[in-house]
């Protein structure tokens, strides 16, 4: 399976690059390297040493032209005094577990010897009589070579950095919390396993594709290296990740750097104030009615989850939302009397807000109102009387000056007036604070005889010919009595109720009869209908009477006035009189 990609400037690099291994163990030294640091210090302590000037030049490999240059330069750089060593090249920065040449060259006047001192793996792969050039494998960390060189019995030494570098082999952004507070300090870690040289290391925290901080890469395996960030509301849903580093540009070589898999921050907002709840204070047994609980200034709203709790009863809620709104609605039920808890909390993110508001839920039957009998004859004494629950007052229609209580009671003597009357009845209780009212109703109905009035049916109509009418006429009585009109003489029936043309056929005297189990009464109706001759004689009677009483009023009328005035001229005249002796009085009274 193929390894991570690696930046290298812009272009990227397979990880299986051999500088990503892990350090080999430590026996492929042949010596420590504290013992071979106590040689070098002590040769350098000897009187007459120096380091030659290094020369410019690393090589990687040790093929023939390469050989063959450091061969050259091992016979033309001279040593100081008759007596020198150098290395080649004086420094060099190599992948982890790659192979380095090195050149080392004597510029002794005689016979003497020299080498490569190192803890290190070499091999020698050219010689020549001032010269030779060694192969060093697999080099797994930073290492000082040393060159060394005995002449005329004097030790001299010089000596190389070898730097070794290569990736992290893991980078990692710490679990972020599952919600973030906006406007809330938020410190992210960022982890990195491996990499090297740490000098050049550094790791920086992305936001998307924006750098937010940069920082070096310390000591530590893991490393952890800590940002600090004030997440904002549009970062909600943001991808932050951390990318490491490794900067040798300084070194003659490239930038390189990857970027750990990105985690998603969620950030949210939940205000400090709680939830708004709708519910009304008293309710009655096995009644069902609404509750709504809201909050505002949430967001994401949408991810908010809102709970209705009546006591230990949790509520199915329908959930809407509306911008940085939510609101629930549900519907309660309660058939236990007593005071109940309900509670909504709304909870977003870590965090969450609750209200709480008590419901009362009562039992409040309607009142008893009972008519005894509910059914009675005309001039019958009846009782009406109204009962409710202990703690309660009722009130009666038709009931004054009485006491307040649970019991109302009213006799009366029925009429056939009362016939159909409704009696009404009210409860109030007191139930937390509020009046609560119930009503109840009772009809009575009285028993009469059948009865025909004037209202009902008229005696007299007169109609003209041809018009169309409707002769109406209705027995009252309980129960209903059966009515019937016959004309007197023939027995023709009144077409009673019917609109239809008036003839003159119809006119004549009609006896009606309205009968029932309660008895019977008659009633006699004419009808007469205007026609022709007819008319003239019915008109110039109406005419005469008419005229006859105009005149009459206008009679009246006059005597009325002239009354008036004689009455003003009087009263005007005993003024004059008064005003008259009143000035008299004043001339005789002396001064």
């Amino acid at each position: 399976m193929p390894g991570p990609l690696f930046r290298r400037g812009k272009q990227e690099v397979s990880g299986k690059h051999r500088p990503l291994g892990p350090p080999r163990p430590a026996q492929r030294y042949k010596r420590t390297r504290e013992a071979l640091g106590a040689t070098v210090l002590a040769a350098r302590l000897r009187p007459g040493w120096s380091a030659p000037p290094p020369p410019a030049m690393a090589l990687g490999a040790a093929p023939a032209a390469q050989l063959a240059l450091l061969a050259l330069l091992g016979t033309l750089l001279p040593g100081p005094g008759g007596a020198g060593i150098s290395i080649h090249p004086s420094k060099a920065i190599i992948p982890r577990g790659d192979s380095l040449t090195v050149n080392c060259s004597n510029s002794c006047d005689q016979k003497s010897t020299f080498g490569l001192e190192t803890v290190l793996i070499k091999e020698e792969v050219g010689r020549g009589d001032n010269w030779k050039v060694f192969q060093l494998h697999d080099v797994q960390e930073d290492i000082e070579l040393f060159c060394y060189s005995n002449c005329h019995k004097e030790q001299t030494i010089a000596s190389m950095n070898l730097t070794v570098y290569w990736f992290p082999e893991h980078v990692e952004l710490a679990p972020l919390p599952l919600w973030q507070p906006v406007g809330e300090e938020l410190n992210l870690s960022c982890l990195v396993s491996g990499g090297a040289p740490r000098a050049h290391l550094s790791v920086v925290l992305l936001r998307g594709e924006e750098e937010l901080g940069r920082q070096p890469v310390g000591k530590g395996e893991p490393a952890k290296v800590m940002f600090t960030v004030q997440p904002r509301r549009k970062d909600h849903g943001t991808n932050f990740s951390c990318r490491w580093e490794l900067d040798l540009r300084s070194q003659g070589l490239e930038l390189f750097q990857n970027t750990s898999a990105p985690r998603k921050l969620q950030t949210y907002v939940l205000p400090s104030i709680d939830p708004h709840l709708e519910v009304p204070p008293i309710v009655e047994v096995g009644s069902r009615w609404p509750v709504n609980c809201t909050l505002d200034g949430l967001f994401p709203a949408s991810d908010a989850k809102v709970y209705l709790v009546l006591g230990d009863q949790k509520l199915e809620s329908n959930i809407t939302y509306d911008g940085d709104s939510v609101l629930a609605k549900a519907w309660m039920e309660e058939n236990e009397e007593g005071t109940h808890s309900l509670k909504c909390s709304v909870s977003l993110g870590e965090n969450s807000r609750r209200t709480q508001e008590n419901v009362t839920v009562y039992s409040f039957p309607l009142p008893t109102l009972t008519l005894s009998p509910p059914e009675v004859s005309e001039w019958t004494i009846v009782t009406v009387e109204c009962v409710t629950r202990d703690g309660a007052v009722v009130k009666l229609n038709g009931t004054s000056a009485v006491p307040p209580g649970p019991r109302a009671q009213l006799k009366l003597n029925v009429s056939a007036s009362d016939h159909r009357s409704n009696f009404s009845c009210s409860a109030a209780l007191e139930i937390a604070g509020q009046v609560v009212h119930k009503h109840q109703t009772r009809e009575l109905h009285v028993l009469y005889g059948p009865r025909l009035d004037q209202r009902d049916c008229p005696g007299n109509w007169t109609w003209q010919e041809g018009s169309e009418q409707t002769l109406k006429c209705e027995a009252q009585g309980n129960p209903i009595p059966k009515l019937n009109c016959s004309r007197k003489g023939d027995g023709a029936s009144l077409p009673i109720g019917d609109l239809r043309p008036v003839r003159r056929e119809v006119a004549g005297t009609y006896l009606c009869r309205a009968t029932s189990a309660r008895g019977r009464v008659t009633r006699e109706v004419v009808l007469n209908v205007l026609h022709g001759q007819n008319i003239l004689d019915f008109v110039i009677p109406v005419v005469a009477v008419t005229l006859i009483l105009g005149a009459l009023g206008t009679a009246g009328y006059v005597y009325n006035y002239q009354r008036k005035i004689q009455k003003y001229e009087l009263q005007k005249a005993r003024k004059a009189q008064e005003e008259a002796a009143l000035k008299l009085n004043a001339q005789s009274t002396p001064p």
